[in-house]
């Protein structure tokens, strides 16, 4: 069965070890049908994803001989043993995965779970992200994409880990965990200085332990931030936020998590 990896470079794993994907060709082609999710994609498509516009004479042979290329490859690895295909049709290709897995739909399975889980039993919503969070190795690709397909891929996949954050985020806070928490609130937060649901999440974390001036301070920073970069004002939500912590709020207090909702997308 073969294991295939994009949340970082691109890896495939088979019974026989791990495989590294060589040639520029081979590996923009089976980055664009992984992130398909065993749909079919388009000759124009595959095409536009090798090559872009300088796209060569004869094209459509030369796309037949990398995806012949691919297929031998995937074969002479073990993926036929699991039910892998590379199946051709009249107007594209499809990947087939059969038994193989893809991390990328491992782990937004993940953070489905514990999206539902979230509110009625938050500490398995912790564990389901604990989980999947490590099979993140770095940029989708190694930030080496090909075309559109796996650029937008990878742009999807990104918000996804965001938000899989923000759950557990979530979580955590709502099981008094806010103060062993602040760490990775600070790296988050520093990392999506304009995403208001850090900010909110970072600001409740430090009221909750002890540091309303500097919860006040993350306020006022992602304030000035969102004005001077993004000629915008924080959402009514973070407002108001704020003016709970100024005038502690009595729920402010409470160990479930009351904060006031955030839109998904952040800023």
């Amino acid at each position: 069965m073969l294991n295939f990896e994009i949340l970082g470079g691109l890896q495939v794993h088979s019974p026989t070890g791990v495989h590294e994907v060589s040639g520029v060709s081979k590996r923009v082609l089976l980055q664009a049908l992984l992130v398909s999710e065993e749909r079919t994609v388009s000759h124009g498509a595959l095409v536009e994803e090798v090559w872009g516009e300088d796209v060569p004479t004869g094209v459509v042979n030369a796309l037949q001989a990398h995806i012949s290329r691919l297929r031998k490859w995937l074969r002479s690895i073990g993926g036929d043993a699991g039910g892998t295909r590379l199946v051709s049709f009249s107007h594209g290709y499809q990947l087939v995965l059969g038994d193989a897995r893809l991390d990328a739909t491992d782990f937004r399975d993940a953070v489905v779970e514990a999206a539902a889980l979230r509110e009625s039993e938050p500490e398995k919503a912790v564990d389901a992200l604990r989980s999947a969070l490590p099979l993140w190795r770095g940029p989708v690709f190694g930030g080496n994409f090909g075309g559109l397909l796996s650029e937008c891929a990878a742009t999807r996949y990104n918000e996804l880990r965001l938000q899989a954050l923000e759950t557990l985020f979530d979580a955590e806070i709502s099981l008094g965990r806010h103060a062993s928490l602040l760490g990775e609130l600070y790296e988050a937060h520093r990392a999506n200085p304009l995403r208001e649901r850090f900010c909110a999440q970072l600001m409740l974390a430090l009221y909750r332990s002890g540091r309303q001036a500097e919860a006040l301070t993350v306020y006022r920073r992602t304030r000035d931030r969102l004005g001077d970069e993004l000629g915008i004002d924080p959402t009514p939500d973070l407002r108001k936020l704020e003016e709970c912590i100024l005038r502690h709020a009595p729920w402010l207090r409470s160990a479930a998590d009351n904060t006031p909702a955030l839109a998904p997308a952040g800023r």
